[in-house]
């Protein structure tokens, strides 16, 4: 790890958040009002540009809301989305690991059609190859984009013979792929997940593609690290927005005399433009919460699945759906195979880490009771299951969508319960044995598994009437000073605040330097060069172990090489 100096810290912030939005005594104020992937993110993206950034979030800790676990560096998850869609996602998940490098886990995912499915794998590769000759584009535009190992290593194809192959050399010689070293070379990774696949339920080849793990907590950490190192980022947890309301005419002389200044600009809209006053109350255990206000020059909505509260406030009508969805954190321990195995009692405790497994995706079609089937590997045995059907990941009344007149879909009170209080505990033993016996159909030995009787569950929002869609990132309304990000899949939330960030700069808000340009062009975000992967371990570590989920959960089985940052 890098120790720099405090005053060392001092003169390089200084000089990167030279930019005086506004004018040359009042720095721009923005507010934004969720503290997810998307919102912190944005606010790290404003704070680098000297502006005076406050985001609030009602929970303890930063980014805690629904599922994730997976980079979709391509999108071959889903098959449904058009190629474009699919290029947009490898593109926004490369600039993501680059500013959040600590939260990854390198592995493949594997990703297998079943018999029962309509679906052949040949139909995967024209879409491979073209993302495959994207990502050689980005590393030739920016060698720093190789992130995902080799262009020509971006995906590879096994098929049954070259499986079978690897495993009878693997029993000939058991030193070539040690079973409890973690796997270096992708037939290492793909050697594991054939030994414990039911072969025989498949089609062939099978796809091995350099999509990695992406981790809630050490993500969460980042972002929250990232953010101490500005002086003008202001972070208010535990704190609730009470509402939102339009400053009133005194209040608006300081953005209404800056659309005087440049009232010659066909780009500046702000003559009519509002102020906006945020009324919150912040709890803490020392006294009771105290209704609060700030007065911010733009606002910022990134409230995940609530965004539709803040619509209401700001007077904005909109269309979306809201989908409540769960994933289940299980555990598996060789223990159990090898007593399942020999029918008698194990007295080690051998615990999982000498199973090694990628990601493995089996694919399906949503909704349907042979959808999607994910299985998510951690450190230490852990495995969070998605299994896209409603019985386990999707719920038979957890999509709903907005009525004419009010911008928020209404959740079934029961789901707003689970967010809120958290699960009934026969419930979600019940989903979580469920999503380990749909695993075993494809991994006949993960049927030792136990439920850890916790989830990874929330709304996610969808913008619009398609419940297939999967990239999305902001709404601008330059003309109301408001922008509403909403982001389906968490890859999205950079270019949301590029979105943001050129929005300012057309209305005359700010003027960002070069220095910034390079800095976000480059990702050479202060906090990189100060904090190393064992700061990050810190918090994430706390952060699972706050959230009442197994600590090991918080750790990555294999982290981004320097070779592959710098």
């Amino acid at each position: 790890m890098t120790h720099k100096t405090d005053n060392d810290i001092n003169q390089n912030l200084n000089h990167l958040l030279e930019t005086q939005p506004l004018s040359n005594t009042e720095r721009l104020k923005v507010g934004i009002i969720g503290g997810g992937v998307a919102g912190s993110t944005i606010a790290i993206r404003l704070a680098a540009l000297g502006i005076e950034t406050y985001l609030f979030e009602a929970k303890a800790s930063l980014i805690d809301g629904p599922p994730m676990c997976h980079l979709h560096a391509g999108g071959n998850l889903y098959r449904e989305i058009p190629d474009e869609d699919c290029v947009e996602l490898l593109k926004q998940s490369i600039d993501m690991l680059r500013m959040y490098p600590h939260s990854i886990d390198v592995r493949p995912t594997i990703i297998a059609i079943p018999n029962r499915d309509d679906g052949n794998p040949e139909d995967l590769l024209p879409r491979l190859q073209l993302l495959t000759r994207e990502y050689k584009a980005m590393i030739e535009a920016d060698p720093a984009n190789k992130v995902l190992g080799e262009a020509e290593d971006y995906y590879r194809l096994y098929d049954r013979q070259q499986l079978e192959a690897l495993i009878k050399a693997n029993d000939s010689d058991p030193s070539v792929f040690p079973e409890d070293q973690i796997p270096k070379e992708l037939d290492h990774w793909m050697l594991n997940a054939a030994k414990n696949l039911d072969l025989d339920k498949l089609k062939f080849p099978i796809v091995a593609v350099q999509e990695y793990g992406w981790n809630i907590f050490r993500l969460a950490a980042s972002a929250q690290i990232a953010l101490g190192f500005y002086p003008n980022a202001h972070l208010l947890l535990n704190t609730q927005v009470i509402n939102v309301t339009e400053a009133d005419a005194v209040e608006n002389d300081l953005t209404n005399n800056l659309a005087n200044k440049l009232a010659n600009s066909d780009a500046n809209n702000n003559a009519s433009a509002p102020k906006w006053v945020i009324n919150y109350q912040q709890s803490t255990e020392q006294q009771q919460a105290q209704t609060q206000s700030i007065t911010v020059d733009y606002l910022i909505n990134a409230c995940g699945f609530k965004t539709g509260i803040i619509d209401n406030m700001i007077g904005v009508p909109v269309q979306r759906m809201v989908e409540f969805k769960a994933s289940y954190v299980t555990h598996w321990s060789k223990m159990a195979q090898a007593a399942t195995a020999t029918k008698e009692p194990v007295s080690v405790d051998l615990v999982h880490p000498s199973i090694r497994l990628p990601e493995i995706i089996i694919h399906g079609k949503r909704g349907t009771p042979q959808g999607m089937v994910q299985l998510t590997p951690y450190p230490d045995g852990y495995y969070q299951i998605h299994s896209m059907n409603k019985a386990v990941t999707l719920f038979k009344d957890g999509l709903v969508a907005t009525k004419e007149d009010d911008a928020q879909p209404e959740l079934k009170s029961k789901y707003l319960d689970y967010i809120k209080e958290g699960w009934n505990p026969a419930t979600l033993h019940e989903r979580s044995q469920r999503a380990i016996d749909e695993v075993s159909e494809f991994v006949p030995n993960f049927a030792t598994a136990t439920p850890t009787e916790n989830a990874l569950y929330g709304g996610q929002q969808i913008p619009g009437d398609n419940d297939t869609l999967r990239v999305a990132d902001v709404s601008l309304y330059p003309e109301l000073n408001y922008a509403r990000a909403e982001n389906v899949k968490a890859s999205s939330a950079l270019e949301a605040s590029d979105d943001i960030v050129a929005v300012l700069e057309s209305q005359k808000f700010i003027q960002s330097t070069p220095q910034q340009d390079s800095t976000r062009q480059h990702h050479q975000w202060i906090y990189l060069s100060h904090i190393g992967k064992q700061d990050v371990d810190k918090l994430a570590r706390r952060f699972a172990s706050e959230r009442a989920f197994p600590t090991p959960m918080s750790g990555v089985v294999t982290p981004l090489s320097q070779q592959q940052t710098a």
